[in-house]
């Protein structure tokens, strides 16, 4: 491996995906040196900058992380890499809490063995279950209804526990629903068979799919669609920019939502995409799936307070604009 003597490096974990991917690009545009682990099980190695290592590997392998953390100089990670769909996760519990809780407890170990001194992790509003207020605070309770929640609300509580134990102060981002794709057309959602719906409405307005579905349509929201908080994946790379400096800073550890803290239902989306793109795509409707929750939105006042936040790209036709460009491009590439 490189030597990493001298400038202080950032690890970034999953870095070779969607948001990982983005982050890398922040980090080097911020003129950080950064290191990334990832077993591109979902993620790309063309979505790593050149220049920037990239580490094929397990966040659980302790014998690796903990050769990376020294070799490397780490003094912050920034936790990405973990299995994301709900769905599968009901179906896989067991993979789950090996990959996003086994895993992050080894990472975590090796963090405080090697005297790592800030963890930024990406956590999820799948910790929330079906809030009772919405927006929802950082404060409400956390009652998660899918294996992949609980997998994440357990790696929240192992990081505050080792954070009390030891000197490594932490961030916790929970993610809401995030979309888009860079603005300068680097990166974006590239993974086959991806579930989000603005990447999934993109490739049918593209052609890449014969019809978009439509999970449960019998909600108690306005249309009976499911309603989310949808953010744009550069405003979230900037909260985890921020927080980096919190913690450079000497600021102490927090728990942070990440959305704008306003909700589109899923019909919404699919008529915003219809129209940027001017394509009429196919639509069908299908039944609930388990684990999702009807309507979850963001109180997005505290990270705004606390972390000087600012997003710049809080609107639903800019973030379905960034997707359709990547898509196009995604589509060029397998035609080309």
């Amino acid at each position: 491996m490189l030597s990493g003597q001298g400038k202080m490096t950032i690890l970034v974990t999953g870095g070779a995906g969607y948001i990982g991917g983005q982050m890398v690009h922040d980090l080097i545009d911020a003129g950080e040196r950064v290191v990334v682990l990832d077993n591109l099980s979902t993620g790309h190695r063309c979505a790593v900058p050149d220049g920037v290592l990239l580490v094929v590997g397990e966040t659980g392998d302790q014998a690796l992380v903990t050769r990376l953390i020294r070799e490397q100089s780490v003094e912050a990670i920034i936790h990405f890499a973990a299995s994301i769909v709900v769905p599968d996760s009901v179906r896989d519990p067991l993979g789950y809490y090996r990959n996003n809780t086994a895993n992050s407890r080894t990472l975590i170990e090796c963090a405080v063995a090697g005297r790592v001194r800030h963890f930024i992790f990406s956590s999820t509003a799948a910790v929330y279950g079906n809030p009772a207020a919405i927006p929802v605070p950082e404060d409400a309770p956390t009652q998660p209804i899918s294996p992949y929640g609980w997998s994440k609300l357990m790696t929240e509580i192992m990081l505050r526990d080792a954070s009390r134990a030891h000197d490594l102060a932490h961030v916790i981002l929970r993610y809401f629903n995030v979309a888009g794709a860079d603005p300068r057309g680097r990166t974006g959602q590239s993974t086959a068979n991806a579930t989000h719906l603005i990447k999934v409405a993109a490739e049918a307005a593209l052609g890449q799919r014969p019809q978009l579905n439509v999970f449960g349509t019998d909600y108690a929201t306005p249309d009976g669609t499911c309603v989310r908080d949808y953010i744009h994946v550069a405003d979230l790379t900037r909260a985890h920019s921020d927080a980096l400096r919190h913690l450079r800073s000497g600021g102490g550890s927090l728990t942070l939502n990440c959305g704008y803290g306003h909700g589109f239902s899923v019909l919404e989306v699919i008529e915003t995409v219809k129209r940027v793109s001017g394509v009429d795509y196919k639509v069908e409707y299908a039944p609930r799936r388990e684990g999702d929750p009807a309507r979850i939105v963001a109180g997005s006042e505290r990270i705004r307070s606390a972390l000087h936040w600012q997003p710049h790209f809080d609107d639903l036709a800019t973030i379905v604009a960034h997707a359709l460009d990547w898509e196009r491009k995604l589509v060029k590439k397998r035609r080309e």
